[in-house]
């Protein structure tokens, strides 16, 4: 019965344009019903910081500012859930919307506990939040207006699984931190770098961050290139091609041990050379919400920008389905390396006809990608 109306919530978040126009009580209903899921989720980080918080963002969960937020999102789940109910005919997001902003609210409602902890390890549910919250509220109204494909929806084929992907890289971010710094910290540790970082740290600040942008870009054009090129590397690199539609959240399509292997060689350069913490800082917030942009269903010319700067057509042509598009465009920022050796392709005024692999092989479901590349070869 669950399994049941859980399909209906699904076919109702996925109804076609024409199904929900402004006033039938759709947008209040799905916006509730992510409020109240957002709200159950905040009441669990509220209640069990040291499980599902990262020692970097406590300090927010923990601020009074935070229950303020977690108030206002329940009751405006309430109150859209209740709208949605009004006008729609269809009574199913209004109430699932209902449901989740209960449940958050008895959750909230419980009688204080110890904060569980787990001997220093952690998941990071509030990155998670604050991740989808965040690229969502900025981008979902961007695409709206800007939209290259307007008849795309926000709840597209294969949304689930794509938001699934930001929940793992987002739970697992110790593992992937640890990861990440791994290959720079055995660097460290091998060679005495002092001058080398004394230099970089003496350069202002602007220069270190353009810098970054540099080296990164680099190591990840050779890098993303070996995942194209190499066979047994394709097969987890294809996961992240699979995506069929192009949008904010098309970008959170990448095998776990992709993302290891990406995070780990893209940012050793500017870790071993060991540029000021806050240009590194700022260049990690940075590469989240570019990512998410040259992704984005956004389908506006960005003129001469566009030489200087990876634009979402650039990177379109790179997922192209076409043949022209195969194997070109892998910067990410600047778009002179893939002109420099060869794989530059931005046909002007023109963007590809679709999005996948060809003959589009890889299986839906995150378990059936992330096995994937396994399975390739017996296949």
């Amino acid at each position: 019965m669950v399994k049941t109306y859980l399909s209906k919530v699904r076919a109702e978040l996925e109804a076609p344009r024409h199904e929900r126009p402004f006033g039938s009580g759709w947008l209040s209903g799905s916006i509730g019903l992510l409020a109240g899921i957002a709200g159950i989720l905040m009441v669990i980080v509220l209640r069990n910081p040291s499980l599902t918080s990262m020692p970097q963002l406590q300090m927010v969960s923990q601020s009074p500012y935070f229950k303020a937020a977690l108030y206002f999102v329940l009751i405006s789940g309430f109150t859209l859930a209740v709208l949605s109910m009004v006008l729609r005919k269809d009574k199913t997001l209004g109430t699932a919307a209902m449901i989740a902003t209960l449940i958050g609210t008895m959750i909230g409602s419980l009688p204080t506990h110890d904060d569980y902890k787990l001997g220093g390890v952690f998941f990071g549910l509030d990155f998670f939040i604050l991740n989808v919250l965040f690229t969502g509220f900025l981008f979902i109204p961007i695409e709206r207006i800007l939209a290259k494909h307007k008849e795309q929806t926000v709840f597209r084929d294969e949304w689930r699984e794509d938001l699934f992907y930001y929940l793992v890289s987002s739970l697992f971010v110790q593992v992937l931190t640890y990861m990440t710094l791994a290959p720079s910290n055995f660097i460290n540790h091998a060679q005495d770098l002092n001058s080398v970082r004394t230099f970089a740290r003496g350069l202002p600040w602007a220069v270190q961050l353009i810098l970054i942008m540099l080296l990164t870009d680099f190591a990840q054009y050779w890098l993303h290139r070996a995942f194209h090129r190499v066979p047994f590397l394709w097969g987890f690199h294809a996961v992240h091609h699979s995506a069929k539609s192009m949008d904010w959240i098309a970008g959170a399509r990448m095998h776990f041990l992709e993302i290891i292997v990406l995070r780990g060689v893209t940012a050793t350069p500017m870790l071993v050379i060991g540029f000021d913490e806050s240009a590194i800082q700022a260049y990690m917030l940075l590469v989240y919400v570019y990512s998410t942009f040259i992704h984005s269903n956004v389908g506006t010319s960005f003129g001469f920008l566009e030489k200087i700067l990876v634009a979402p057509r650039f990177h379109h042509w790179h997922h192209g389905v076409e043949k022209e598009a195969v194997d070109v465009n892998f910067a990410i920022h600047f778009p002179f390396w893939d002109w420099l050796f060869g794989t530059y392709h931005l046909p002007e005024g023109k963007w590809p006809n679709g999005y996948g692999i060809e003959g589009h092989p890889v299986p839906k479901g995150y378990w059936q990608q992330f096995l994937y590349p396994f399975r390739r070869k017996s296949a």
